[in-house]
């Protein structure tokens, strides 16, 4: 069995054997190459860096090149049983389309973000009047591929205003661990969040 860090492998627990899974951004294939060996998923990847691509197919990974900011429109509706986009949502120019683009192609979207508001990025804004550097956000602003930061209430909210039902919610701290404190104080203590999701009614 192979080794997954926690989010990863807390995702991999909710998705059902033997489903269709579409990856957003997979990067090196790690999730899907797990998913597809102990959970027998048909499984695909978008990625847009080169040696990414490379690394998934040289582990059979079906994956296509594929710029996130023009949309999914070439995936049919209800296409997926899960659409996974770890890390990715902050990332891309136009988040708020995204997530109901997962959502119209994928009976369920997993998503996982960084948490702007956690507590030590407040310090160093507050204190230091710069923009936060840290094990989650490791970039300095100008180096960062992050374009739409938001917090754990940013999100809860969009999906409010968005008719998207919240089903479950893990929040972690750097090291990929939950707590009690963690769960009593998600936004201010949480570094990563992750969320299972899916339009109301369906």
């Amino acid at each position: 069995m192979s080794l997954l860090r926690s989010d990863l492998a807390i995702i991999k627990e909710w998705i059902t054997p033997g489903s269709r899974v579409l990856d957003l951004g997979c990067g090196n294939g790690e999730l899907l190459r797990v998913l597809r060996d102990e959970r027998q998923v048909e499984g695909y990847g978008l990625e847009i860096n080169t040696k990414n691509i490379v690394s998934c197919l040289q582990s059979g990974i079906n994956v296509i090149q594929l710029d996130l900011d023009k949309g999914l429109d070439d995936f049919d509706d209800q296409a997926f049983d899960y659409v996974i986009m770890t890390q990715t949502l902050q990332a891309v120019h136009f988040p708020d389309h995204l997530l109901q683009e997962v959502l119209r192609v994928g009976k369920e979207g997993i998503v996982t973000f960084p948490n702007f508001a956690y507590w030590k990025n407040r310090m160093q804004i507050g204190l230091q009047g710069k923009m936060p550097v840290s094990r989650t956000l490791p970039a300095q602003w100008y180096e960062s591929n992050n374009i739409h930061l938001c917090t754990i209430k940013d999100f809860q909210q969009l999906c409010k205003l968005r008719n998207i039902k919240i089903q479950k919610k893990v929040v972690l701290d750097h090291a990929h661990r939950a707590s009690g404190p963690i769960t009593f104080l998600p936004n201010l203590l949480g570094q990563i969040a992750i969320y299972r999701c899916q339009r109301s009614g369906d």
